[in-house]
């Protein structure tokens, strides 16, 4: 027995990568996963790798980055299973430029995929789970995962689509899971570091590890997915988790530092006065980039 035997997974994006170790993983894991990438052949060969161990898959090719697409993966997963139960929003594009270098094509294009896509799935999802629930239908335990990003987390220079896309798909994450959950599902997001097409384009020294435990290899992230999307985590909703090898980092993002108050309305000097007095032990300027960093 699967922790997803007898579920309905859709993975984005999951001809290659992360979305491939993903759709993987869950297959393992019992689901009957819809494979969904605008590469067919990719699709294909993901489909026939868990056919061949003994698991159930379909392709999907539309682009979900439109709402045509969108809503017909998840029409596509309820056809093959009945029910659509594990949405991983997870494809994903990279048009990294300098925000003074960057032109309105590259912008649009990393905003559609990410977030309009992620937005537009878990859009006909809830529809899906919110119609049931309605219908009297009890036990509804569906799962969203979105794919963040350190980027979207920290804000990393170069990526100013990108970051912003991924830091409002961690908004979207916390937003969905208050939304949704009176239906019993549950939303949370991981920010994944591994070894894909986009991370190669942008990083170094990141190839494989012959010679022991291969901390960027993307099938890493899978089990953490499989656990999301698993009964056992019905009790975890709107989290930000970065992953990473063996490492899974839980995120807590804009918490209160610290308030000064004064009588009346501020003035420009009364604010300058007291500007160690609000930042206290912080810098005053750009945050830290994260671990490591």
């Amino acid at each position: 027995m699967g922790a997803l035997d007898g579920k309905t997974a859709v993975v984005t994006g999951a001809g290659r990568g992360i979305g491939r170790e993903e759709a993987l993983a869950l297959a393992a894991e019992g689901a009957l996963v819809v494979v969904n990438d605008v590469d067919a052949a990719e699709a294909a060969a993901v489909v026939a790798a868990i056919e061949g161990a003994g698991g159930r898959a379909r392709a999907h090719t539309d682009d979900v980055a439109t709402w045509a697409g969108a809503e017909s993966v998840v029409a596509a997963a309820v056809d093959a299973g009945g029910q659509l139960d594990i949405l991983v929003n997870n494809a994903g594009i990279l048009r990294d430029a300098m925000s003074f270098s960057m032109d309105e094509a590259q912008w649009d294009a990393v905003i559609q995929v990410h977030l309009k896509g992620h937005f537009a799935c878990s859009h006909f999802a809830g529809m899906h789970w919110r119609e049931r629930a309605k219908a009297g239908e009890e036990g509804i335990t569906g799962r969203i995962i979105n794919t963040a990003s350190e980027s979207g987390l920290y804000g990393l220079a170069g990526q100013i689509n990108y970051a912003a896309a991924k830091a409002g798909i961690a908004s979207m994450t916390v937003v969905l899971g208050r939304e949704l959950k009176k239906y019993g599902v549950t939303v949370n997001a991981i920010a994944p570091r591994a070894r894909t097409r986009m991370t190669e384009t942008v990083l170094s020294g990141i190839g494989p590890n012959p010679d022991g435990f291969d901390e960027w290899d993307p099938a890493n992230i899978a089990p953490i997915v499989a656990w999301l999307a698993s009964p056992d985590s019905q009790d975890i909703n709107g989290q930000v988790f970065v992953v990473f090898a063996n490492r899974v980092h839980l995120m807590h993002g804009w918490d209160l530092h610290n308030t000064i108050e004064t009588d009346g309305r501020w003035t420009l000097d009364a604010l300058t006065a007291r500007k160690d007095e609000l930042f206290g032990d912080r810098k005053h300027g750009l945050p830290p980039m994260g671990f490591g960093s």
